[in-house]
């Protein structure tokens, strides 16, 4: 199974402390690799990570609160510095467009690469890209300006070949992807041999959503349903439940109650307000609702 991990970079919240950086992720899926939010100090941690710069080749930006974004021209400068040649594509709300040319054209001359820049309509749920590996949708959240989350799906792949009975057939090596399509084979004697017989199910597709930053959201559960992982935020406690439905943020037991109705596998916490010295209190809050409960530090990565 081809590698599917989240990394990552920061999981605090809008005030950066000595024990978190500010928003930003990496997600890897079969050889590439994608930025999800840039906070400040994202290319710190992006070295700290291992990951080389050149294979970071979209970055999606949630919304434009500097947690999430204050990292991007910095990052999009070192990238020059590194002579880049690939185009970096930007994923954002469409304000940022304007404000990052001018910001490029002013501390990012000679780059020599293009930014290319997609505009994002935070009120709907859309694909906004597509390979062959993946599909990757926003997901509409409710927080004090327009936000999205992404949702990262693998696409099916096909399924295994069951090499002993390959070998048994005599079967060329040239028809082993018209088998993985679903092609039969007829032997010399007129045997037909079905599909099914030479092949193994694929993995069903895994799924990631990213959803930071938001209020508790009843309906989220029903635009991930199945999703493997969740990553959703968690910036206060029900100690603070208050500080959330003011500021238009989840506490852990919401995030919780999101993964159960979604039927996720996994969920990760995170986005942590800076009141917290230590964030087990959420982890116990969320247990309660959804046992696979995780939290998030920064460069752990965790398999999807």
């Amino acid at each position: 199974m081809e590698p599917f991990r989240v990394h990552i970079l920061g999981c605090g919240s809008a005030l950066p402390t000595l024990r978190h950086y500010s928003s930003a992720q990496l997600v890897e899926l079969r050889g590439k690799v994608f930025m999800v939010d840039c906070g400040e100090g994202t290319q710190m941690q992006l070295r700290r990570s291992r990951v080389h710069f050149s294979k970071v080749s979209c970055v999606f930006i949630s919304h434009l609160h500097g947690d999430h974004c204050f990292g991007l021209i910095g990052m999009i400068s070192t990238f020059g510095l590194l002579g880049r040649t690939s185009p970096l594509h930007v994923f954002a709300n469409g304000a940022l467009e304007d404000l990052l040319q001018r910001l490029m054209k002013a501390f990012c001359r000679d780059l020599g690469y293009e930014v290319v820049f997609h505009p994002l309509e935070a009120d709907r749920q859309q694909t906004v890209f597509e390979d062959r590996s993946l599909t990757v949708e926003t997901i509409p959240l409710s927080h004090r300006l327009p936000t999205c989350g992404f949702l990262f799906r693998e696409k099916p792949s096909l399924p295994h070949i069951r090499r002993e009975m390959i070998d048994f057939y005599g079967i060329p090596t040239s028809q082993i992807q018209n088998i993985k399509n679903g092609a039969d084979w007829t032997t010399e004697d007129g045997t037909l041999v079905e599909n099914a017989r030479l092949v193994m199910p694929a993995e069903p597709p895994r799924s990631y959503a990213y959803c930071s930053d938001t209020c508790y959201l009843p309906e989220l559960h029903e635009r991930i349903s199945g999703v493997t992982t969740l990553y959703h935020e968690s910036t206060y406690g029900e100690d603070n439940i208050h500080l959330a439905e003011k500021y238009n943020h989840s506490t852990a037991r919401q995030a919780a109650m999101v993964a159960r109705d979604a039927g996720a596998r996994q969920l990760i916490l995170g986005h942590y307000s800076s009141r917290y010295d230590d964030e087990e209190v959420l982890l116990r809050e969320a247990q309660e609702v959804f046992p696979n409960t995780v939290l998030a530090s920064e460069l752990s990565i965790f398999d999807v």
